[in-house]
């Protein structure tokens, strides 16, 4: 039987309720954000020691949580022989792509063309290919990077739900990360194609890209865009994106050209930049 978590969430307005909570993190009244901020740090023993500004610098709750860290504070590795972790997080799933199933959690999958929002096309390159999940708790470092070197080629906007994305969640929830609103952008590189989505949870505000800005959220409509081969390139590590309140990021690379790290099981726990993988 669900849990009363559970049922809550099925019962809550998602977006009207992102949408209140995204008004607060917005604020910039003093006395509230810094109040939401502190409460914020304490609650979730945020480091704020690896921040490149104190609490009193932040315009908003918001400018807060997408703060950036010191120079020299997520060391990158070897990108020319290793895939990159793209956030700060824990890992909720890696895995193989099979018969276009990514596995989510006791039994439950959601398949790569749901992913993508609906791209049978796309979603055939990464069959038999490596995926991975990882889960941005809220004390997260919450900006997204590049796994490995590549140019923009498409992204995919899809509308949807705004469920929890803790283990909970997950583990109740059918197809909750092609079930959830998120943004896929997918990527060409020397690695092949690989996908870095960006998935929405409850009390998302948005999700930002470092080459649009601000991705219109809460929106009933499927966006697709394509972009000029070479109009936007990244080096691993490149920050890519960023989440205004909390959520998940699903990798998918081609087959053959990842082999993930044999101590990643769910729950590990990873920071931007570490090896999460060969390439091979």
């Amino acid at each position: 039987m669900a849990s009363p978590f559970i049922w809550l969430q099925h019962a809550l307005p998602h977006h009207a309720v992102s949408r209140l909570a995204g008004r607060f993190a917005s604020s910039e009244t003093p006395w509230l954000k810094d109040r939401l901020i502190r409460r914020f740090v304490k609650a979730y023993d945020v480091d704020m020691d690896e921040a490149a500004r104190g609490i009193a610098e932040y315009r908003s709750f918001n400018d807060f949580f997408t703060r950036e860290l010191k120079p020299g504070a997520r060391p990158l590795a070897d990108a020319a022989t290793h895939v990159l972790s793209p956030a700060d997080g824990a890992v909720s799933q890696v895995g193989t792509v099979t018969e276009g199933r990514i596995f989510q959690a006791k039994g439950r999958h959601f398949t790569a063309r749901q992913l993508l929002g609906d791209d049978a096309e796309a979603a055939r390159r990464f069959e038999g290919g490596a995926f991975a999940t990882i889960y941005l708790s809220p004390r997260d470092y919450h900006r997204v990077h590049m796994p490995a070197s590549g140019t923009l080629a498409a992204t995919t906007y899809v509308p949807g739900d705004l469920f929890s994305v803790n283990t909970v969640t997950a583990e109740n929830v059918d197809g909750l990360f092609a079930r959830n609103e998120r943004l896929a952008c997918r990527f060409t590189g020397d690695i092949g194609e690989f996908a870095s989505v960006m998935v929405g949870a409850m009390i998302v505000a948005g999700i930002e890209t470092v080459w649009s800005g601000a991705q219109p959220t809460h929106s009933p409509v499927v966006e697709r865009r394509d972009y000029a081969p070479g109009a936007h390139r990244l080096d691993a590590g490149a920050e890519m994106g960023r989440f205004i309140l909390g959520s998940t990021v699903v990798l998918l690379f081609e087959p053959g050209r990842v082999t993930w790290r044999d101590d990643l099981t769910p729950g590990t726990a990873v920071r931007m930049g570490e090896a999460l993988g060969r390439r091979a």
